[in-house]
């Protein structure tokens, strides 16, 4: 027998906790001692103990068949189902570049691969995703592959490799929009208006837009708050107090009908209207949390850099903005999560992100009186995205040594 017997550290001879093994002490230090302890324990097992079962005969009962029929509609929306394969292509070459990403940094990008690969795995086994096993098992396979190919590639090339594998990461932004919306006149990738998109789809494009472009706008906004020049300090502040003063919704309603006026030349489509709207609120918010970050720099790091003869452009590049990032890295996944949620107001202006499509299907009398199971599924893929990037921060945070000294 390998199992030994713990004491509690320090307790006196008459300890009940002295002589238990590993697992019961575990259950005496965190759930049981002290008193009050035992009570919330005893306290969320009766809560429990009434709502699990209650909970799983539901889940048993419940009409689960709403979702099969209209995955493709809850992930693709509107979009033509003859041009489906598009989106799968998207796909498919985002998990390559996920594998290659897996293999090259290894890690925690290891990890998340795996995950993933097993998530597809699973996916296909399902009897529900029957018309889409080919494709899940080609995304496992572009995983797997992927991680082979990076991990040799990586070892062959070494720190050039990780610069191409993250131009390749930018450019796939401009290739999945060529996927998703088209070349005028080919034949290969006919034009797919935006208006056609929607659904899980709709979510994540306004999301990485959003994302990418309120970031950089957001430091900008921060840097320019802490300007000498008065007039560069003054237009940022007023911009930030403004968007920050209004709720998202009104932004989306400005940016669907003042756009069109102040920009006449430009016929704007919907979508993109409401990317500006979400990119300019976000903006403001993330200028906030950036400028928190500047605050944080000690003021001796950048005389000290003055001192040896840097630029300015050099010393905030090198020394001010790493530090206040670095350290405002949670509040900035924070914001990231919420705008993950806040694209569901898009729904108020006419767009079917994934919260409208599932607006949609409740409508269908098909499927009258069937809210829980529908917008549990939703639940469920903003919870999933939620927690994949809150995870990813944290780790990212032990990983720069945040809250270490």
């Amino acid at each position: 027998m390998l199992e030994r017997r713990l004491a509690v550290p320090g307790g006196p001879a008459g300890n009940p906790g002295r002589g238990l093994r590993a697992p019961a002490l575990w259950v005496w230090k965190n759930l049981l001692s002290p008193w009050y302890n035992a009570v919330l324990t005893a306290v969320a097992l009766a809560v429990l103990g009434a709502v699990v079962p209650r909970v799983w005969r539901w889940a048993v009962d419940a009409e689960w068949s709403v979702i099969p029929a209209n995955l493709t509609l809850l992930l693709a929306g509107t979009y033509p189902r003859e041009e489906i394969w598009r989106l799968w292509a998207a796909v498919a070459s985002l998990a390559g570049l996920a594998g290659l990403s897996g293999g090259t940094y290894r890690g925690s990008a290891r990890k998340w691969m795996t995950a993933a690969f097993l998530c597809a795995a699973a996916a296909a086994l399902v009897p529900a995703a029957a018309p889409s096993r080919m494709w899940l098992l080609t995304l496992g396979g572009l995983l797997a592959g992927g991680f082979s190919l990076g991990r040799r590639v990586a070892a062959a090339f070494g720190p050039a490799w990780r610069r191409i594998l993250g131009a390749m990461w930018m450019a796939s932004a401009a290739w999945v929009y060529v996927l998703l919306h088209g070349i005028a006149g080919s034949a290969v990738f006919p034009p797919v208006p935006t208006s056609s998109w929607g659904g899980l789809t709709m979510t994540l494009v306004l999301t990485a837009v959003g994302i990418i472009a309120s970031f950089p706008l957001g430091v900008l906004l921060a840097l320019g708050r802490r300007s000498a020049l008065p007039a560069i300090r003054w237009a940022c502040t007023a911009y930030i107090e403004t968007v920050r003063g209004v709720p998202l919704i009104s932004i989306l309603f400005m940016a669907q009908v003042l756009l069109p006026i102040f920009l006449p030349d430009y016929r704007l489509e919907h979508v993109v209207r409401a990317m500006i709207g979400i990119t300019l609120f976000s903006a403001a918010y993330m200028a906030e949390n950036v400028r928190g970050g500047l605050q944080g720099v000690p003021k001796g790091q950048v005389e000290a850099a003055q001192a040896l003869g840097l630029s300015n452009a050099r010393i905030l590049w090198l020394i001010v903005l790493p530090q206040a990032l670095r350290a405002v890295l949670p509040s900035v996944v924070g914001q990231f999560i919420s705008l993950l949620k806040d694209t569901s107001l898009v729904a108020i202006v006419g767009l079917l992100e994934l919260l409208g499509i599932a607006r949609s299907i409740l409508a269908n009398p098909a499927w009258l009186g069937l809210q829980a199971e529908v917008y549990l599924f939703v639940a469920l893929i903003y919870f999933i995205f939620s927690f994949s990037m809150s995870s990813a921060s944290r780790r990212l945070e032990r990983a720069l040594g945040l809250g270490e000294r």
